[in-house]
């Protein structure tokens, strides 16, 4: 009996040697399935394609871009701290003195759809145009004007302050057509700083990277 014993513990040791072996050999294996050769000697590992990147440095250079074309006039015009949108190369308040309402497209009889039509109007500085012309409404503000990189950054990413965005909604905003709008201005007002393909590259950067916000 104590024979048999021995042999059982002896077999039971064995196998439990096997399987540590092909587990180590399987972790190897995956291991090297996730690599690959950029160099002689240097192997860098391939992130996990379900896992969420993070890159604060990359995230904060793209946020750069996309910050200089928020604070531009096709933008923050449309994003006051105030009622009244503002207008101009120089975002001064709106002559006509408009008013927000409730949900962003005007109050009373002077709605924004009365002088901004759904295209551009003709002449040099006339109403900008586009079927969904408005500001953000009354209860989500969204303002821009006055805030800094780091401010807005955490703005845009809080689902209580961007109108109930998450991140896929947040990467699809990019395509907006009032967001598009920006850069087909009426005749005579200046194009963002930069090429609409290149604040989508640099939205998306941001974004995908952790969202990180400049320090303060």
């Amino acid at each position: 009996m104590k024979n048999k014993e021995i042999n059982k513990n002896v077999i039971l040791k064995k196998i439990t040697v096997s399987l540590t072996v092909v587990l180590l050999m399987g972790a190897l294996t995956a291991f090297s399935y996730n690599t690959k050769l950029t160099s002689a000697n240097n192997y860098i590992r391939v992130p996990d394609a379900t896992q969420k990147k993070k890159d604060s440095v990359a995230s904060v250079k793209a946020f750069a871009k996309v910050y200089s074309v928020l604070m531009s006039p096709r933008c923050m015009n449309c994003h006051p701290k105030g009622d009244v949108p503002l207008q101009g190369e120089d975002s001064h308040l709106h002559t006509m003195q408009p008013k927000r309402g409730k949900d962003g497209k005007g109050l009373y009889a002077m709605k924004c759809a009365n002088c901004h039509q759904p295209e551009n109007s003709p002449g040099l500085h006339a109403p900008p145009g586009n079927p969904n012309w408005h500001l953000p409404p009354s209860d989500m503000k969204m303002v821009f004007e006055g805030r800094t990189a780091h401010q807005l950054a955490k703005q845009l990413i809080d689902p209580k302050q961007n109108g109930h965005k998450d991140m896929k909604k947040l990467i699809e905003h990019a395509d907006d057509g009032l967001v598009l709008a920006g850069w087909k201005p009426a005749e005579g007002y200046a194009l963002p700083p930069i090429s609409h393909a290149e604040f989508k590259k640099a939205w998306i950067t941001w974004l995908e990277n952790g969202a990180y916000a400049p320090k303060p």
